[in-house]
């Protein structure tokens, strides 16, 4: 697939993925600047014949639209998006990229050049409040204002502003050009009329764009940092494999010159590189990344394997059953690509105060230049055209609310701060304040409510005595590599059991190992195996069903040629799981487990978690699908994981948790991530979330209420541009200091007491 161009002319239009009649396309929109872009995008493609659903992303800046391709054209949905202004590219391709790692680097070289602006303008300013106005720091200022303007603030006036009022969308960033074009045209006419303060209002000019500039930074740097989990996933692939040819000498191959049907060798200790089917060999298999189970698969010639999965002891030939697209890892990664751009939409609540304040703060603009025009000449019969002009341009600029744009990203970095000293690190601002509104959180089972490994829980001896039981098999498996039977000698040794190497061993793949201990024959393995050799095995039966009732993996023992007992292995609880659950219980969230696991083991784990809701053998795919069904009954959903099965669940979710001890693109595909694994930190994220929020709020009302002042004052034409500058430092000020007063939870135990 080629690289969309940003030129309408040249552009590329990629092949959207066709099934069953309908058609999607899924683009990277560049030039998204608020949450108000969302609707006006939704809007402009929905009017199109042909297109059934549009799904916009403002996280990942992401299209996903529905159509039916007998009607409508992947290249007219690409002219659509253009001619509102955005730029076009494929999702997840190398140049995009880059892409937005220059504009990181020009957004933040813009904001550094702004600070120094903002700097030298102040500095002229106080200088011109101590000594007096002098025409040679008003033309100075007036340099800088030219400057911040036509050099880093360009885009801000020239494209975004223009854009944004072209899509019918009333933002911050139409403020912004508004208060700037005015202190420009204010500041100009001040070089000509000694009434207008000229220095006053190119030093708001720069004021305004400098604030600006660094909040478009703070801005780009989420946006630059959303996930890019597919380049994450794919990676887990081995980029080269090892192809036996029909004589069976063996060659390096890059892994996409595999075509089906040819043969590869994977030795022990490496991943599997694509799908295929066992020719030859056994071996253990570590699924757990790829499919969420816990327990070692034993992999015999005829089974499947699955690329990205972990070959543990025996060296395996596999023949290649699926290549490129249909690949399980290829699979998964569309689905990531696809839940990120379904991920539900929200509207920030900046942006929902400015649907409301953008049009106030023009009327009133619009109401200043009547009022001292109309008004004048009713009652005196001359219009006070220099006073309206004044004041017109005044109301403009006091109402860009500088510190409105500062009031979410301060709460968030305050929330976040703290939140990383409890080991919980915030990956999307926007998620972490939709946090609030959750009410069901969906959990993996599989290393996120559980420990992700094998581990002895039960021994049952027919003779009464396992310890001795333990010890027998423990000695057996002494030599084994196998998960399981390293799990057994682990449990002896704990137990500070007296272990003896075996004089003979022998392991049989899928079945289990045959030893002889101290003289003594012992077997360890599957009931077929100790039937195999003729042990009756009809005692050990209703020991084993107990435990396999429960999900757990039973190993079958014998010893000196008779049934000796069961051990049962399972994977454990976390310690803080049910304390974890039953803290988010008390704050009224629903838990549901989603699991990759037989339904036993699901069930088995729900019921000591107290999780009343078990969904289990669901496929990656699948668990993002039951995320969106809650999302389309209304439902704020989060989603807790640490799997490759987990990720696309964990993009699809309103707000992704992922176990920092998990798998890199689960943690890429998530907005939040908990160092270390420890659950009790998802109450206290949600508590740290749902006081953000509100401190958002207050500092929202914070900005406005200076603002709201300062607009009343500049109606009646009196109030200078310095004024503006002395309110948004203090608004600033005062914003900056509420933010960071106190703490969000005052102690550890705040986030976990019932409300």
């Amino acid at each position: 697939m080629s690289t969309l161009r940003d030129e309408r002319a040249q552009a590329t239009v990629p092949a959207a993925a066709q099934r069953d009649g309908v058609a999607k396309l899924q683009l990277q929109i560049g030039g998204m600047h608020c949450s108000l872009c969302v609707e006006s995008i939704r809007k402009a493609l929905g009017r199109l014949a042909g297109v059934q659903e549009v799904q916009v992303s403002l996280a990942h800046e992401e299209v996903l639209v529905t159509y039916d391709p007998r009607v409508q054209q992947p290249a007219r949905l690409i002219e659509t998006l253009q001619a509102l202004g955005y730029t076009v590219h494929e999702p997840d391709h190398p140049a995009r990229f880059a892409a937005e790692e220059r504009e990181l680097r020009a957004a933040r070289r813009a904001a550094l050049l702004a600070g120094a602006l903002l700097l030298l303008a102040s500095g002229l300013m106080a200088w011109t409040l101590l000594a007096g106005p002098a025409p040679w720091r008003a033309l100075a200022l007036g340099a800088l204002a030219g400057f911040t303007a036509l050099g880093p603030a360009r885009p801000i006036l020239f494209r975004n502003g223009w854009q944004s009022l072209r899509r019918g969308i009333l933002n911050q960033d139409v403020l912004a050009s508004a208060a700037a074009l005015g202190g420009l045209l204010g500041g100009g006419v001040g070089l000509v009329l000694p009434a207008f303060p000229a220095g006053g209002f190119f030093g708001a000019t720069v004021f305004v764009l400098a604030f600006h500039l660094i909040g478009g930074y703070l801005s780009v740097l989420v946006h630059v940092r959303a996930s890019q989990s597919v380049r994450q996933l794919l990676s887990l692939v081995p980029p080269r494999a090892r192809r036996l040819d029909a004589a069976g000498h063996e060659s390096e191959v890059a892994v996409e010159a595999l075509v089906v049907g040819d043969r590869v060798r994977v030795r022990p200790g490496e991943r599997i590189p694509i799908d295929g089917v066992v020719v030859e060999g056994a071996s253990a298999v570590d699924e757990s990344l790829v499919t969420g189970e816990a327990m070692p698969v034993d992999k015999l010639p005829g089974e499947e394997v699955i690329g990205g999965a972990l070959n543990l002891t025996g060296t395996l030939v596999l023949q290649v059953t699926r290549t490129g697209p249909a690949t399980f890892l290829q699979t998964v990664s569309r689905q990531v690509a696809e839940a990120r751009a379904l991920k539900p939409g929200l509207l920030r609540l900046v942006d929902r105060v400015l649907l409301v304040y953008v049009p106030v703060v023009f009327g009133l603009s619009v109401a200043s230049l009547l009022l001292w025009t109309l008004g004048p000449w009713v009652l005196t019969g001359a219009p006070d055209l220099a006073r309206a002009g004044f004041a017109a341009l005044s109301v403009l600029i006091m109402g860009y609310p500088c510190a409105l744009g500062m009031a979410t990203p301060l709460a968030i970095v305050r929330g976040s701060g703290e939140a990383a000293r409890r080991g919980i690190l915030m990956r999307s601002g926007e998620a972490f304040h939709v946090f609030k509104d959750v009410r069901t959180i969906a959990w993996d089972k599989t290393g996120t409510l559980t420990e992700g490994k094998p581990a002895l829980v039960a021994v049952h001896a027919l003779d009464g005595d396992p310890a001795g039981l333990l010890r027998w098999a423990a000695s057996a498996e002494y030599p084994s590599e196998h998960p399981l039977a390293r799990a057994l000698v682990a449990a002896a040794q704990r137990a500070d059991l007296p272990l003896r190497p075996p004089s003979a061993f022998e392991a049989r793949p899928g079945r289990g190992v045959s030893a002889v201990v101290d003289g003594v024959p012992v077997l360890v393995g599957t009931a077929a195996f100790l039937t195999e050799a003729g042990i009756a095995v009809e005692p050990l039966a209703p020991l084993a069903a107990a435990e396999q009732a429960q999900g757990r993996t039973v190993v079958w023992v014998a010893v000196g040629g008779r049934p000796a007992g069961v051990l049962a292995l399972a994977d454990q609880l976390k310690p803080d799981a049910r304390e974890a659950l039953a803290a988010l219980r008390a704050r009224g969230l629903r838990s549901v487990l989603l699991s990759g696991d037989h339904a036993r083991a699901a069930q088995a784990v729900a019921a000591a978690c107290g999780i009343e809701e078990v969904v289990a053998e669901l496929l990656p795919g699948e668990k993002a699908a039951y995320l969106r069904r809650l999302q389309a009954a209304g439902q704020r959903v989060a989603m807790v994981g640490d799997g490759i099965n987990d990720a696309p669940a964990l993009m699809q979710a309103d707000v992704g948790i992922a176990i920092g001890a998990g798998t890199d693109i689960a943690i890429e595909s998530a907005d939040i991530a908990l160092v270390g694994g420890r659950l009790l930190a998802v109450a206290e994220a949600y508590e740290l979330a749902r006081r953000s929020y509100q401190l958002t709020a207050t500092n929202v009302g914070l900005a406005l209420s200076f603002n709201g002042v300062g607009i009343v004052a500049a109606t009646t034409g009196l109030v200078e541009p310095a004024w503006a500058m002395v309110a948004m430092a203090v608004s600033v000020s005062t914003v900056l200091a509420h933010s960071f007063a106190g703490r969000l939870l005052p102690r550890r135990a705040a986030a976990l007491e019932p409300r």
